[in-house]
Order: C-alpha cells, then structure tokens, then sequence
C-alpha cells in the first residue's frame, strides 16, 4: 500500500503517561469522524480535533510506497543514536493505514511504537503502547490498551463507563476550546472526584514544541 504521511518530525512526546520522552512523531493523513475541512467540523462526528492532517505537505510529510522506505524515514528523522527508539503514530486516525508490514519495518529498525486512536477501529497488531481517545456519539470496538485518554469535557460522555475497559492508565485531559480555564477546571474537578483517573496536560504547547 502507499502510506500518505501529514507530516514526520522529532520532538519530545508531549502528552500521556509516557510525556516527556523523545520520539519520532509520525502523523497519517486522513481520519474517520472528520474530513478536516473546517466547514465539516459542526456535523463532524468529532468536531473539537485541533490538528492538521488534511494532505501530505507537512515537514517530513510524503507519500511512501513500501513499509521499509517509510522505516528508513522515521530512522532518518531519530538520528543515530540507538538507545530507546520510539515512534509515535498518531492521526488523523491511524489505523486507517498502519498495518503490520509497517509495524513489522519499524520493529526491525529497533522503534518501540506507540498509537494513538480514537478506538473506532481495531488496533493494528503488534504495537507496543495503544492508546484509545474515544469521541462521544461513536461506538469504540477498541476497549483495550496501555491509556485511555478522555479529552474533557464532553457531553454524552460518562467517564464511570469507560471504568471497567481493559487499560493500565485513565487520563483526563483538558480540552483545547475557547474556554481552556474551565476544561482544566472540569478535568481536575473529575479527578479529584474519581481517583481512578489522572490529569494529562499538553505539555508540548506549554513549553512550545510541535
């Protein structure tokens, strides 16, 4: 298959349980709750996404037609150092293209691959850290993994029945809206109210990294 890529870069990943470390950030164009247009965000199924993955312009961005070329890429992007490889996979929606081939590729460059879905589709096999943000209003077959992060607040959403899915972490993160010191509000009010969930911060626009 050919793998459309929004954009490649190294940075530092800057959010969830594993916040902090350095990464190969290795976005997919395409997602399936929202074209991306802004004139389809009200009647998207996911309406509140504050990324860019329409295209393959990006920095680091292309169209790659096999899994080693794209291997080659994100090794390329990491450097030489050998210690701790990671890749980042994210979207738009990533499992609309990774497949195991890809997966397969990176794990044979030494990458530990990270995912981050919005649950909607099953997780591709064989990655290393998954995790699920699921969006109200959408059914989430993929109810496994290493995070479940919920970007808060949303309506239709109650966190007590995500509770019982099968995840090591649960994440509260405060939702990027005009009203950003009332999303931190709610998020650490549900925290302090379900201890089972922590409060994630986007800490890469805090200290202004992409």
């Amino acid at each position: 298959m050919t793998y459309a890529v929004k954009e490649a870069f190294l940075t530092l990943q800057g959010e969830g349980a594993q916040a902090g470390r350095r990464a190969v950030f290795l976005r997919f164009a395409g997602c399936n709750l929202w074209s991306g247009r802004e004139q389809d965000r009200a009647s998207a199924q996911c309406n509140f996404c504050d990324t860019d993955f329409v295209g393959t312009d990006g920095p680091g961005g292309g169209k790659f037609s096999d899994p080693e070329g794209l291997a080659r890429h994100v090794e390329a992007l990491w450097g030489e150092r050998d210690e701790r490889r990671l890749v980042v996979i994210t979207g738009g929606e990533p499992m609309l293209q990774l497949d195991e081939a890809l997966v397969d590729a990176l794990h044979a460059k030494g990458f530990e691959i990270a995912a981050e879905s919005n649950g909607t589709l099953p997780a591709t096999g064989g990655i290393d850290w998954l995790c699920v943000s699921p969006k109200s209003g959408t059914e989430v077959v993929q109810r496994s993994g290493d995070e479940l992060k919920l970007v808060w607040p949303q309506s239709g959403l109650d966190p007590a029945d995500l509770e019982s899915w099968d995840f090591r972490h649960f994440l509260i993160q405060p939702m990027d809206c005009a009203d950003g010191e009332a999303a931190i509000r709610a998020a650490i009010d549900l925290v302090m109210e379900r201890p089972l969930w922590r409060l994630s911060l986007q800490t890469h626009k805090i200290v202004g990294l992409p």
